[in-house]
């Protein structure tokens, strides 16, 4: 995975629960499609209205590849359709950046360890 596309999505926090339903959605549609999906986060602490979706792929020509079999995914299709019907996601920011060798999913010892 050398390419993440960071997905920043402004939302409304009434519809906490309707979001995660759209996220658990891109959890079946997402692979199957051709990404390799690292994980949504809702808000926990703090801002109540952002939340974050993080797809990997080995470069943006996957990512166009990718993008081209969303759009003739049947169950992608309805996944947008009913964010847009319920209004879900007030706005939306897409980044891509770069996997830094050797940092990724880095966990420390647990203290069981110890």
């Amino acid at each position: 995975m050398r390419v993440t596309c960071v997905i920043r999505y402004q939302i409304d926090p009434f519809q906490r629960e309707a979001f995660r339903q759209y996220a658990e959605n891109w959890g079946r549609i997402i692979p199957r499609c051709g990404g390799q999906l690292l994980g949504y986060f809702l808000p926990s602490e703090g801002t109540n209205d952002v939340a974050w979706g993080l797809i990997g792929f080995d470069n943006l020509a996957a990512y166009e590849a990718y993008r081209a079999r969303l759009r003739t995914d049947a169950e992608a299709r309805e996944n947008f359709a009913m964010a847009e019907r319920m209004r879900l996601i007030l706005r939306e920011e897409r980044n891509f950046v770069e996997t830094v060798e050797g940092t990724l999913c880095r966990f420390g010892a647990s203290r069981a360890q110890e």
